[in-house]
């Protein structure tokens, strides 16, 4: 949620500002200024821990242990790919090239096309805890996933093949940032299939899959782009639906995938705890 902030204030306030006249080397200084600040504030603040020898730890070999035991696992691996396919409309398509596919195939100017690109973020904001207070509710993880994997679909094939009418601009931004906000709920899933106390190597293990997927397949859309525009600097939206037609794809594979992974939710945990049916003999 707190880093979605960071990602809508980077696109609504940090556009204007280098449109307005601040050089983004500039920007880049002050922000690295921010950082150091907000590092060195951590190191004061944050609560000190023993460390502990190493021969109590289990030193390198207990972390490569730890890596082994969560990697092997089949629902550590759906996690990080389903999070991943959930994840890449935000960052790739949004975050990437919203911007310039608003501007170019939906003829937005450049400070309209900023703001309706900085609503997924803000979405992201509302949908994670959202989602996650939903599944704990319900006791399920699986139902919130697909619900929501579906929900960004279709918005998605919204923002790319709509026609202008009722739902349009910040409404498309924030649903589908709210629906991609299920991408977070296979963080949770995968450190209840894993040991518990392996559970920062799951975050860390779901997240790298996740991230993998972003920069690996940026490239791979960005030279789509160029290839279905026949290397034009100027792109129509016709190029923006073909080169990303593909992911729409990725989010259906990722509801295939989900209906593979293991319900760990309360109440899924329950029913599958209950005693069956006594054989008649």
């Amino acid at each position: 949620m707190f880093g979605m902030a960071g990602g809508t204030a980077g696109q609504f306030f940090v556009g204007p500002l280098i449109t307005g006249g601040v050089p983004w080397r500039s920007f880049w200084t002050y922000a690295g200024f921010v950082g150091l600040a907000i590092s060195a504030s951590l190191l004061l603040l944050l609560p000190r821990e023993e460390r502990k020898a190493a021969s109590e730890t289990g030193g390198f070999g207990n972390v490569v242990g730890s890596l082994k035991t969560v990697f092997s696992n089949p629902q550590s691996i759906l996690c990080g790919l389903i999070a991943g396919l959930l994840f890449i409309p935000t960052t790739i398509f949004d975050m990437t090239w919203g911007v310039r596919f608003l501007q170019e195939g939906r003829g937005r100017e450049y400070e309209d096309a900023v703001r309706i690109a900085a609503t997924v973020p803000f979405g992201w904001m509302i949908g994670c805890p959202l989602l996650g207070l939903i599944s704990d509710r319900i006791g399920r993880r699986k139902p919130v996933i697909l619900g929501g994997a579906l929900v960004l679909l279709a918005v998605l094939a919204w923002a790319l093949f709509g026609v202008r009418g009722f739902f349009r601009g910040g409404a498309v931004g924030i649903v589908m940032g709210i629906a991609s906000g299920a991408a977070m709920l296979p963080y949770t899933v995968i450190k209840e299939v894993n040991p518990p106390e392996l559970g920062g190597s799951a975050t860390g293990v779901v997240n790298f899959i996740n991230f993998t997927f972003s920069a690996l397949l940026g490239p791979v859309f960005g030279r789509l782009l160029v290839e279905v525009s026949g290397g034009s600097e100027s792109m129509a939206l016709e190029h923006y639906q073909a080169a990303f037609k593909p992911m729409l794809g990725g989010i259906v594979a990722a509801v295939i995938l989900t209906c593979f992974l293991k319900e760990t939710g309360p109440a899924g945990r329950e029913l599958a705890s209950r005693p069956g049916p006594v054989p008649r003999t």
